[in-house]
């Protein structure tokens, strides 16, 4: 995809909306503060189409705009507060998704191989179960066990779900893009 740097900051923009608009629609689960979204599906798109820098920059505008307040946070919420709940670290999380996401496509997949992309954001999303798993141990100071338990394990299909549909639609897009 060769655009031009406006493009580029148009689409950081778009896909900062686009995980906003994810992150809103959620699905509670009564045992942890943690809810499906699809916002980590948005964040790995965002990383495997836009690249580890302009990934990255879209994640931060993301970022800078639920921390003043605007709804982009789970359940359409706002403030700076997400940034340090329980659920922060995964949020800051999904910076380092992004980023990872989009270098390792960066370097690695020059013909837009589906298990590229799938391992990619496998890799990525697995730096955002660590720092999110890490700072809510340490903001609700539960141990690891615990934590596992409300936040990674009922996670794990749904991600893999997630993964796949980011792998084959990133694999449509790309095609569709460089053309």
């Amino acid at each position: 995809m060769h655009y031009t740097k406006t493009t580029k900051l148009i689409l950081c923009a778009v896909f900062a909306a686009i995980t906003g608009i994810c992150s809103g629609i959620i699905i509670p689960l009564p045992f942890t503060p943690v809810p499906i979204t699809l916002a980590t599906l948005a964040v790995m798109l965002t990383g495997s189409l836009l690249g580890s820098r302009y990934g990255s920059l879209s994640m931060i505008v993301y970022l800078l705009l639920g921390a003043f307040g605007a709804p982009v946070f789970k359940g359409y919420t706002g403030g700076f507060g997400n940034l340090v709940g329980p659920t922060g670290g995964y949020l800051l999380g999904y910076l380092l998704t992004a980023f990872l996401t989009g270098l390792i496509i960066e370097k690695l997949n020059k013909k837009n191989n589906l298990y590229i992309h799938a391992a990619a954001m496998a890799i990525g999303l697995s730096t955002c179960y660590l720092l999110g798993t890490a700072w809510f141990m340490f903001s609700t100071n539960t141990d690891l066990w615990t934590a596992l338990v409300s936040c990674v394990l009922p996670f794990l299909l749904a991600d893999a779900l997630k993964i796949t549909a980011g792998a084959l639609l990133t694999v449509k897009l790309r095609a569709a893009l460089d053309r």
